[in-house]
C-alpha cells in the first residue's frame, strides 16, 4: 500500500496509530476529570489505558500488514518495519507498566487516575520519536515525552525523594533539549533543511562533513541523546532520579524513554549523517565510557534499586555499542536488544515491588536473603531476570548481547568488542550476589518475607516476561528475523552508498 502523505486522507492513514492513541487519551482525559477518588476510579483508568494500547497496536499492525509506504520523498514520517516494531515495543512497555502499575498504585494509596493519563501521553511521544523523519518531530515527541514523564517521577506527593526526582529529572532534562534544540538549529544551518533524509543528501553531495556548524550542530544533538539514555558523562541525574520515582515509573523510564531515544538516534545518524566519520568516534568512546563506568559503581551500591540504576546506565553502553556500526546488522541488534532488556529490566523492578514499601529505596539485596525457601517462584523469576541482564546462555540478553558482538565485530570494532565482554563479566559481581542471597542465605528472621506478594495483574505481567526471556533466548529466530527486517529499514537516502559493516540482511518470508 502506497501513501501520498501530501494528501490528506493518506496523511491520517500513516498516521494512525498515533491518532488513535490520542483519541484514547483526550477519552481519559475527560473520563480522570469526571471520576479520580475512589480505587474503582483507579482501575477503570488502568482498564482504559490497556484498551487504548492494544487498540493502537493493532493500528500498528494494520501498517504493517498492508504493507504501507510512502510514495515521494521529504516526508516527516516514517513508514517501515522499524517504526512499526519499535511502536510496538514501546507499547508493550507501557502496557506492562501498567500492569505492574495497577496493585503498586492502591498499595501505596496513590489514587491518582490522571497518573494513566501521562503514561498514554509519554508513550505517543515515544511513538513520534520512533516515526519521525524530520528533526522537528522528533523534538516534539521528545517533548510530549519527557514533560509526561517529569510529572510521572513526582507523582508521590508524599515523598521528599520523589520531589528531589523530578526536580533533578526536569531541570537536567530542559538542559538536555536545550542542547538538542541548538544542535538542530545549527544542523538546519548548515544544511537548510531538518528533513533527515534531505540532510543526508545535502551532507554528501555539498560536501558538508568539513563544515564546523554541522559538526557542532551534530555533537549537541548527540549530548541531548547522552541525556536522554544516560550515557556517561551525561548520566549524573539517572540514579537519583530512578531512586526517588515511583518504582513502575522508574521501570518505564528505563526502558521505554531509552528505547525511544534510541530510536531515534538510530534515524538521525544513519539517515542524516551517512559518513559514520562525523560521528563514529565521539559515539565509540560514549559507549566505552557508559559500560565502564555504569558497570564498576554498579559493583558498589548495595540497595536493589540503585543497582539497577547503575544498571541501566552500563546496558545504555552496550546499546550505544549496536549504534556505532551505523548499519542494518547493528540497527537490528540494538532493536533486539531493547526488547530483551525491557522484558528483563520491567520484572526485574516488578518483582522489587513485591519486596518493597514506599519507594522501595531501602531494600538492600541482603534483605533477600532465604527468598527462595518462602516465595521459591518469585526468587525464581529474580533469578532469571539477573542471569538474563548478566547475559547467561539460555536467555534473551545472551542473544542480544551475541548480536551486539557480531555487530561490532562485523564493523571492525574490536575494542568495543572486548569492552563489552569485560564488562559483561564485571557485572557478574553485582548480579550474581542478588542469586546468592536469595538461595544460600538464610531467612534473616521467621516470616522475613511474608509480606512479599505481586498483586495478579503483577504476576501476570511477570511471568510473560520471564517466559518470553526463556523462550526468546532458546528459539530467537522470529524476533531475530523482526530485527533485521526493522534494520534493513533505516538506511541512507537513496543513491548514497550505505555503511559496510558485515552482511546485509535479507527480509523473512512471512
Amino acid at each position: 500500500m502506497s501513501l501520498d502523505l501530501s494528501l490528506p486522507r493518506d496523511l491520517i492513514l500513516a498516521l494512525l496509530p498515533e491518532l488513535v492513541l490520542t483519541a484514547w487519551a483526550v477519552v481519559l482525559l475527560v473520563v480522570v476529570a469526571w471520576r479520580h477518588r475512589t480505587t474503582a476510579d483507579l482501575r477503570l483508568a488502568g482498564g482504559i489505558t490497556l484498551a487504548a494500547l492494544a487498540s493502537t497496536a493493532v493500528a500498528v499492525w494494520w501498517l504493517w500488514w498492508h504493507r504501507a509506504v510512502h510514495a515521494g520523498v521529504g516526508t516527516m514520517v516514517a513508514l517501515d518495519d522499524f517504526r512499526y516494531l519499535v511502536d510496538w515495543l514501546v507499547l508493550g512497555t507501557a502496557a506492562l507498566t501498567v500492569c505492574i502499575s495497577a496493585g503498586y498504585l492502591e498499595r501505596e494509596g496513590m489514587t491518582a487516575p490522571e497518573y494513566y493519563v501521562l503514561l498514554l501521553f509519554a508513550t505517543l511521544g515515544m511513538m513520534l520519536m520512533a516515526g519521525a523523519e524530520d528533526l522537528m518531530v522528533i523534538f516534539l515527541g521528545l517533548e510530549l515525552m519527557s514533560v509526561a514523564v517529569y510529572v510521572l517521577a513526582g507523582l508521590n506527593r508524599r515523598s521528599p525523594r520523589a520531589a528531589e526526582a523530578a526536580l533533578k529529572y526536569f531541570l537536567l532534562g530542559a538542559f538536555a533539549s536545550g542542547f538538542l534544540v541548538y544542535g538542530i538549529a545549527l544542523v538546519f544551518g548548515a544544511a537548510g533543511t531538518t528533513n533527515l533524509g534531505f540532510i543526508g543528501v545535502q551532507t554528501r553531495l555539498l560536501d558538508l562533513g568539513a563544515n564546523p556548524l554541522l559538526a557542532l550542530g551534530l555533537g549537541l544533538m548527540v549530548v541531548g541523546f547522552g541525556f536522554k539514555i544516560a550515557a556517561v558523562p551525561f548520566h549524573m541525574w539517572a540514579p537519583d532520579v530512578y531512586d526517588g520515582a515511583p518504582t513502575p515509573v522508574t521501570a518505564y523510564m528505563a526502558t521505554g524513554v531509552k528505547a525511544a531515544a534510541v530510536a531515534a538516534l538510530l534515524r538521525i545518524l544513519i539517515e542524516a549523517f551517512p559518513d559514520a566519520a562525523l560521528w563514529r568516534d565521539a559515539v565509540r568512546w560514549l559507549a566505552i565510557a557508559t559500560m565502564i563506568v555504569g558497570n564498576l559503581v554498579a559493583l558498589a551500591q548495595r540497595s536493589l534499586k540503585r543497582m539497577l540504576a547503575y544498571s541501566s546506565i552500563a546496558h545504555a553502553g552496550y546499546l550505544l555499542v549496536a549504534v556505532v556500526p551505523g548499519s542494518p546488522v547493528g540497527t537490528a541488534a540494538a532493536v533486539f536488544y531493547v526488547a530483551a532488556y525491557t522484558l528483563m529490566t520491567l520484572a526485574a523492578f516488578a518483582l522489587l515491588t513485591a519486596k518493597g514499601r514506599e519507594g522501595e529505596s531501602e531494600v538492600r539485596i541482603d534483605d533477600l536473603a532465604g527468598l527462595a525457601r518462602s516465595r521459591p517462584w518469585v526468587a525464581l523469576a529474580l533469578a532469571i531476570c539477573m542471569l538474563s541482564l548478566l547475559g547467561f546462555p539460555g536467555t534473551a540478553g545472551f542473544i542480544g548481547k551475541w548480536y551486539i558482538l557480531t555487530a561490532a565485530m562485523d564493523a571492525g570494532e574490536l575494542v568495543l568488542a572486548a569492552v563489552l565482554v569485560l564488562a559483561s563479566v564485571v557485572s557478574a559481581g553485582y548480579y550474581l550476589p542478588v542469586i546468592m542471597v536469595m538461595y544460600m542465605q538464610a531467612e534473616p528472621a521467621a516470616g522475613a518475607h511474608a509480606g512479599v506478594r505481586l498483586p495478579r495483574l503483577a504476576g501476570a505481567a511477570v511471568t510473560a516476561a520471564v517466559v518470553g526471556l526463556v523462550l526468546f533466548g532458546l528459539w530467537p529466530n522470529r524476533l531475530l528475523d523482526l530485527a533485521r527486517d526493522s534494520g534493513a529499514a533505516v538506511r541512507p537516502p537513496a543513491g548514497l552508498p550505505t555503511v559496510s559493516a558485515g552482511p546485509d540482511p535479507s527480509p523473512p518470508r512471512r
